[in-house]
């Protein structure tokens, strides 16, 4: 289940729309994902006193599930590149965590063979 939160941002669906985009990808990939519960926060920083570029956020939460650890933010002048730029590193980082559980798991079974035999 993935929600999107806007903050400081107009809704719009064109980006409700890239964010499922984008993260189907992931979704495909790594089929445990769809049972978590996953934020994603779209936002705007901008100062009202301080003439400058706009600076878009996209932060990703996984709340429940096997990859609940992962938090993610990036940000971009333009909200597209930071989209493109977590789904980036959204893949690399569930793909390193993916290693990570199968090395401690395949270790616990050896050292429980060790013990048996």
């Amino acid at each position: 289940m993935i929600r999107i939160v806007f903050k400081n941002l107009d809704e719009s669906e064109l980006a409700r729309e890239a964010v499922e985009a984008k993260l189907q990808a992931a979704m495909d990939r790594f089929p445990d994902l769809r049972a978590s519960k996953v934020v994603v926060t779209l936002g705007m920083d901008n100062s009202p006193r301080q003439a400058g570029a706009d600076v878009f956020r996209v932060k990703i939460r996984i709340e429940t599930g096997r990859y609940k650890v992962v938090i993610l933010e990036k940000s971009a002048p333009n909200l597209y590149v930071a989209l493109g730029d977590i789904s980036e590193h959204l893949l690399e980082r569930l793909n390193r965590l993916g290693d990570k559980m199968r090395v401690k798991a395949r270790a616990q079974e050896r050292k429980y063979l060790s013990r048996a035999s």
